[in-house]
């Protein structure tokens, strides 16, 4: 196993009703900013728990955070913050809206081109920040419990990776009562999102971490197990808390503990939505199986022992049991009604690999991966085999 250090300070408060305890949480005396989405908090009771949770605090209101939250609306927020000397930032939604906070919390004081925060890496060196807290209303991406955040740059069609160890929430409340609400295709990218973030740090090459292996073999059999019963039946409370801490552990820094990670189709994905607005999780999607199969003969080990003991493949080669593996992953994603062809969503895409190669040469983008293998020219091949 590696050497490694680990700490994360996020206070998860987790069951039904718990949003309640907001005001135990937020600094007593703070101006906060309540930021959120497109307004579902509004229709479906989040909203009316949360101002009723804070109604001991001043409270300012920015709604309209994006899926992959743009730069341009985030920098909206900063002026707020600024001018009105806010202390502490609330995020009601899913992992956009946390990630979005986390870019409100790394600018909010900073003295530049905010950009640089997230295309220069500057956040890491961002020592005053504001605190923030969330209420989780979308398990996937498990920003309620992480340092790390995406946000995109509507203007030049970037969308790009940031943090820093001082980006975790103080605390976050997951409520998994929240999914009952959500539409099917949300619950389904969800499901999809942490499977994948279990997988780009299992699906590498065979380590001496016996431990992080079956754990995220357990997440991965969880989600196998509880996806088609929280998609049939959002109000089933045990499929959806288990959903729920399964997207949280997914990302929370535990799996990646002492082992080899990978991460090359996040990279690789973040380019398709980007390009064409295509879902987060159905871009992960598209790339993963194509990259397992680009990378066959480094990841063959793994493969082989996701095959058994997630999927029980048995009495066939191990070639065989590997390649049924990647099949096995396929069929679960069409199985939540998630398309894993490019061109299932968009007829644009006929300069995409072009343009991923380009973009992976202006970044120099020459060795992502457990092996750093992943270029420009590999990135470029597999999106082909994607489309």
């Amino acid at each position: 196993m590696k050497s490694f250090e680990f700490k994360n300070p996020t206070k998860i408060i987790f069951g039904a009703g718990e949003i309640k305890k907001l005001a135990d949480n937020i600094p007593a005396g703070s101006h906060v900013l309540l930021a959120y989405g497109g307004g579902s908090i509004k229709k479906n009771g989040i909203y009316d728990q949360v101002i009723a949770a804070t109604h001991d605090f001043k409270i300012t209101e920015f709604g309209g955070i994006e899926p992959n939250p743009h730069f341009e609306t985030l920098m909206n927020a900063v002026k707020i913050i600024r001018d009105e000397q806010v202390d502490f930032i609330l995020a009601v939604g899913g992992g956009s809206v946390i990630d979005g906070c986390k870019f409100l919390s790394a600018a909010a004081f900073y003295d530049g081109n905010e950009w640089d925060l997230v295309s220069k890496g500057l956040s890491r060196k961002q020592k005053k920040i504001l605190p923030f807290g969330s209420v989780l209303t979308l398990p996937a991406t498990g920003s309620e419990m992480n340092s790390g955040a995406v946000v995109t740059k509507a203007s030049t069609q970037e969308k790009r990776t940031f943090g820093g160890p001082q980006y975790f929430p103080l605390f976050s409340i997951c409520d998994p009562t929240v999914i009952q609400s959500l539409p099917k295709r949300q619950i389904a990218n969800g499901i999809v999102d942490a499977y994948t973030h279990t997988l780009e740090q299992y699906l590498t090459y065979q380590h001496d971490a016996i431990l992080q292996d079956r754990i995220a073999e357990g997440i991965l059999e969880t989600l196998i197990e509880i996806g088609p019963k929280v998609m049939d039946n959002p109000s089933d409370y045990k499929a959806a808390s288990n959903f729920m801490w399964s997207a949280t552990m997914a990302l929370n820094g535990i799996l990646r503990l002492g082992v080899p990670t990978d991460w090359a189709t996040h990279m690789i994905a973040h380019e398709l939505t980007a390009l064409h607005g295509i879902d987060h999780a159905r871009t992960l999607a598209i790339i993963a199986p194509n990259l397992y199969k680009k990378l066959f003969e480094d990841k063959k080990e793994k493969l082989v022992q996701y095959g058994k003991r997630v999927w029980g493949l048995t009495g066939e080669s191990d070639i065989e049991i590997a390649e049924k593996a990647i099949e096995m992953t396929v069929s679960f994603f069409h199985s939540l009604g998630v398309d894993t062809k490019l061109s299932d969503y968009t007829s644009e895409y006929k300069e995409t690999a072009q343009t991923v190669y380009d973009r992976f040469e202006e970044r120099k983008w020459v060795g992502l991966g457990e092996r750093q293998k992943v270029g420009p020219k590999m990135a470029k091949e597999i999106v082909e085999m994607s489309i």
